[in-house]
């Protein structure tokens, strides 16, 4: 389970933010010489090159050169500030003009666009969304993704349902291959040498009559990718996958709209 997830600070004062709203009741104390906006760049950019766990407000305040105590007039804690985070990624996703496309295009598309924003900012594949920030990006984002199943004769339920499978297959692909990027970081490894050290150590104590299935199949596998592993592979094949699932459901639903008399 995730150690972080959007919409965990105060739901009055994140809306107030994520919408720039002004806040309620006159502000004291010296006038602001920074913006949120400013104060979001900053907390984006030390994420992308540390990670969450680096992710402070004294960190941010010192980005920003504020003291630590003045960046919390701005926004009030670190809950929020992932909010407008995530808000602030989702705004700048691009969105181009798909619609002559067919709606398996469209889809592997959004799946694409959201694969380049993990890439990017592999730090927001980390936060659980179930309650998500319910800014201007955030929902640009979810208008434009939801339109990219038009003309497949889903009811809303399961245009949604859709949306947050494909969502779902993405995220999780994202955080595999940040894993597999980090252990070979750690390792100073790459896949050839860690299985070309480890190899004759396992070849030691295993038995390949015990696993021929295991044998051959691995054997296979990692001779086509070079790897245990390879996510590439891993995630042009899920995607593909969720594809042809969602392909049996828009036929179904296509099948049912032609079958429904119309008045």
């Amino acid at each position: 389970m995730s150690t972080y997830r959007s919409g965990a600070g105060d739901p009055a004062r994140t809306l107030q933010l994520l919408w720039r709203q002004p806040a309620d009741g006159p502000r004291r104390g010296p006038r602001q010489g920074r913006s949120v906006d400013a104060i979001v760049a900053a907390a984006i950019e030390l994420a992308d090159a540390e990670g969450l766990d680096a992710l402070t407000m004294r960190r941010v305040a010192q980005a920003v050169g504020v003291a630590p105590m003045t960046l919390y007039t701005y926004v009030p804690g670190k809950a929020e500030l992932l909010d407008l985070m995530l808000d602030r990624l989702y705004a700048g996703m691009p969105r181009p003009d798909r619609s002559r496309k067919s709606w398996r295009s469209r889809v592997a598309a959004v799946a694409r666009d959201n694969r380049d924003l993990f890439a990017a900012h592999p730090w927001a594949a980390e936060v659980a969304t179930v309650r998500p920030p319910l800014g201007p990006g955030l929902m640009a984002k979810y208008e434009y993704e939801l339109r990219a199943f038009d003309d497949t004769d889903l009811d809303d339920v399961a245009r949604d349902a859709s949306l947050i499978y494909l969502l779902d297959f993405v995220r999780a692909a994202a955080r595999s291959t940040a894993e597999a990027r980090a252990v070979q970081r750690d390792s100073a490894q790459s896949e050839e040498q860690w299985w070309a050290a480890n190899g004759p150590l396992l070849a030691q104590v295993f038995d390949e009559s015990r696993y021929p299935t295991a044998v051959r199949v691995g054997s296979a596998a990692g001779a086509a990718h070079g790897a245990a592993y390879d996510p590439e592979h891993a995630y042009e094949f899920g995607l593909q996958r969720v594809l042809d699932g969602l392909s049996v459901l828009v036929d179904a639903a296509r099948v049912r709209n032609t079958e429904t008399p119309r008045d």
